[in-house]
C-alpha cells in the first residue's frame, strides 16, 4: 500500500486527507493519506523515510524546511525556495510547489486581468507572484514593512511599503496575508483598500471557507471574488498528479475533489 500524508504544525484542521482519500477511493488505489504533526521541520526527511511514505504535502511552517530536505527540487519551487509537495522517486526526495500553479488555475475564469496587486510578502506571495509573472501578468507587491520586500526587488518586481504606496488601478487584488483569519483586521488601511477596490474588477483572499473583512469589502464594491477554496483544490489536484505519476486525467481528479467538499 502507498502511504501519503500532510506534514504541518498545526495540521489537525487540514482537509487534505479528505480530498486525497476521496480520489484514492474513487480510483480504487491501494493507498492511504493521513496527517502528521511535525513540530521540528529539520526532522522532515527523517520522518518521511521512517514512515515509509510515497509522498507528502507540506503546510506551514515547514515549506522552507521541505525545500532543504529534498534531494532535487523542480519547477517554480527552485526559485521561491519553498516546497509543499514531495514525492519519493526511487529513494530520492523530489520537491515541487503546487501552490503557485494552483492559484493560477483558480483565477483562469477571471477575464481581462492584466495588472495584479499582491498584498503581503510571505511564502504564498512569493510563489504566486513569480508564477504569474512568468505567465505574462504585471504584478506589484504591497507589504506593511520594507524589510520583507528584498526578495521581490531582486526578482524585478515593483514593490511598495505602506508609506511609499500610491494608489493605482489594478484589475485583481490578492490578499496573501493572515489578516482576517482569526480577527477582523484588513490587510491594508481601510481608505487605501477602498480606493483600490473602487477601481478593481476582481479580488481573491487565499484564506478559505471564510468571508474575511477583505472579501466583505469586495462584496461592498460589487467585485467578482473568491476565497482560497479553489486554490486549495487545484494545488491538491496537481499534488495528486505528482503522487500517482500523472496516471489520471486532471479533470477527473478535480471533479471528485470538488464533489467531496461541495
Amino acid at each position: 500500500m502507498k502511504l501519503f500524508a500532510i506534514f504541518g504544525n498545526p495540521v489537525s484542521h487540514s482537509i487534505s486527507p479528505l480530498l486525497h482519500n476521496s480520489v484514492i477511493e474513487h480510483f480504487k488505489e491501494e493507498a492511504c493519506y493521513g496527517r502528521y504533526l511535525l513540530k521540528n521541520g529539520d526532522l522532515l526527511k527523517e520522518k518521511f523515510l521512517f514512515l515509509k511514505l510515497k509522498g507528502v504535502n507540506v503546510t506551514v511552517p515547514h515549506k522552507e524546511a521541505a525545500f532543504r530536505a529534498c534531494d532535487e527540487v523542480r519547477g517554480i519551487a527552485k526559485e521561491i525556495e519553498a516546497v509543499n509537495t514531495i514525492v519519493n522517486e526511487n529513494g530520492k526526495l523530489i520537491g515541487y510547489n503546487t501552490d503557485a500553479p494552483g492559484f493560477y488555475e483558480s483565477i483562469k475564469d477571471f477575464r481581462g486581468v492584466k495588472k495584479i496587486l499582491i498584498l503581503g510578502a510571505g511564502g504564498t506571495a512569493k510563489a504566486i507572484s513569480l508564477f504569474l509573472k512568468k505567465e505574462g501578468f504585471e504584478v506589484e507587491i504591497l507589504n506593511r514593512s520594507e524589510n520583507r520586500l528584498n526578495f521581490f526587488k531582486e526578482k524585478g518586481f515593483r514593490t511598495f511599503n505602506w508609506e511609499s504606496f500610491e494608489i493605482s488601478k489594478y484589475d485583481l487584488i490578492v490578499n496573501t496575508t493572515s489578516a482576517g483569519l482569526s480577527d477582523n483586521c484588513l490587510p491594508v488601511r481601510e481608505n487605501v483598500l477602498d480606493a483600490l477596490m473602487k477601481e478593481a474588477k476582481y479580488a481573491v483572499d487565499v484564506i478559505y471557507n471564510k468571508k474575511t473583512p477583505f472579501l466583505k469589502k469586495a462584496i461592498d464594491f460589487n467585485l467578482s471574488y473568491k476565497d482560497g477554496r479553489d486554490m486549495l483544490i487545484y494545488q491538491a489536484v496537481i499534488a495528486f498528479e505528482y503522487f500517482f505519476d500523472k496516471k489520471y486525467k486532471r479533470k477527473n481528479i478535480l471533479e471528485q475533489m470538488k464533489e467531496i467538499i461541495s
